[in-house]
C-alpha cells in the first residue's frame, strides 16, 4: 500500500508541476505584460519602468522560480484591476463555489446512483432504456443551455426562485441543479455496470438461493459492493464541478471563485487568472490523488495497477 501511494504521490506532484508550467507559459505567451500593465498609451519610458518593475526583463527561468516559490506560499501578488491581494480575492470567493460543488455533487448522486441501481435490476427493460436515454441528455446538453433554461422556466415564467446572487439557499438551487447534471451521466453508468457485475456473482446467487428478499438482497447485499468504484469518481467529479463552476457561476451571477475568474479573464487581470488555474488544478489534483488511495484501500487489486 506505501508503494502505491508513493507511486500516485510522484505522479501527482509532476501534474501539479506541469500545470504550474503552463500557467506560467500562458501568461506570457498572451503578450507584452509591461504594456498591458501600463496600458495601450503608456510610453516606452514607462513601459521599461512597469517591466523593471515587476522584474519581466529577467530571464524567464528566474521569473518563474520566483513565481513557483511565492505560488507555494500562498502569495500571487496583487490584482492588476481590484488592487488587492490575489489571495485575499480567492479566499473570498472560495466559499461559495466550494458550497455549490458539494450541493451540485450531492444532487448528482442522489439522482444518479438510484437510476443505475434500477437500470442495472430491470436490464432490458424500459426502465433501463429510460435511464440510459436521460444518461445520453445529460452528456448532449451543455451546462450553460440548462442553466439558462432553468432561469427561463423556475426564475422568468413560474418566479419561484431568484435569477441570480447568492445570498440565500434559493440562490444556490438552479445552479447546483445545472452543475451537477454533468456529473449524472458518468456516474449513472458507473453504478450500473457495477451492479451489473455484482449481481451475477455468486454470493448474490446464494443470497438468493437463502430465501432473501430482492430488496434486501440488491440493498444490503449488492449496492454495498457495486458502490466502491463511485466514491473515487465522486471525488474527481468534485473536482470537475469546481472547474466548471465558471460557466455555471457567469451564467447565474454568483460571485465564487469561477466568476472571479471570468472577470479576471475579461479584464486581463493576469496574476488572479493564474492563481484560480493553479488552485483548481491543485485542488482537483489532491482530489484524484486521494480517490486513488481510497480505492487501492476498498478494493486490494487496484494496488498493482
Amino acid at each position: 500500500m506505501l508503494a502505491f501511494t508513493l507511486r500516485r504521490l510522484v505522479v501527482a506532484l509532476s501534474v501539479a508541476f506541469t500545470v504550474s508550467v503552463v500557467a506560467f507559459a500562458l501568461l506570457h505567451l498572451s503578450g507584452d505584460l509591461a504594456t498591458t500593465i501600463a496600458g495601450p498609451e503608456a510610453s516606452p519610458a514607462q513601459v521599461a519602468e512597469v517591466r523593471a518593475q515587476y522584474g519581466l526583463d529577467r530571464p524567464l527561468t528566474a521569473q518563474y522560480l520566483d513565481w513557483l516559490w511565492s505560488a507555494l506560499h500562498l502569495d500571487f501578488g496583487q490584482s492588476f484591476y481590484f488592487r488587492s491581494s490575489v489571495v485575499s480575492l480567492i479566499a473570498e470567493r472560495m466559499p461559495v463555489t466550494l458550497e455549490l460543488g458539494a450541493i451540485s455533487l450531492f444532487i448528482s448522486l442522489v439522482i444518479a446512483v438510484p437510476l443505475g441501481v434500477l437500470a442495472a435490476v430491470f436490464r432490458g427493460t424500459i426502465i433501463d432504456r429510460l435511464a440510459l436515454t436521460f444518461c445520453v441528455l445529460g452528456q448532449a446538453i451543455p451546462t450553460f443551455c440548462l442553466g439558462l433554461g432553468l432561469i427561463i422556466v423556475f426564475a422568468v415564467n413560474l418566479r419561484w426562485l431568484p435569477v441570480s446572487g447568492n445570498a440565500s439557499w434559493q440562490n444556490f438551487v438552479l445552479p447546483s441543479i445545472a452543475l451537477g447534471w454533468y456529473a449524472v451521466p458518468a456516474v449513472m453508468r458507473l453504478s450500473r455496470n457495477g451492479m451489473l457485475e455484482v449481481l451475477s456473482a455468486d454470493y448474490i446467487r446464494t443470497a438468493r438461493a437463502k430465501g432473501l428478499s430482492p430488496a434486501k438482497v440488491v440493498l444490503k447485499h449488492a449496492l454495498r459492493n457495486a458502490i466502491i468504484p463511485v466514491v473515487a469518481l465522486a471525488a474527481v467529479q468534485f473536482g470537475f464541478m469546481l472547474g466548471g463552476s465558471i460557466v455555471v457561476e457567469a451564467v447565474f451571477s454568483m460571485h465564487g471563485i469561477g466568476h472571479l475568474a471570468w472577470e479576471a479573464i475579461a479584464r486581463n487581470d493576469f496574476p488572479v487568472v493564474q492563481a484560480v488555474v493553479l488552485i483548481l488544478a491543485a485542488i482537483y489534483i489532491t482530489l484524484t490523488f486521494l480517490a486513488d488511495v481510497v480505492n487501492a484501500l476498498l478494493d486490494p487489486r487496484m494496488r498493482v495497477a
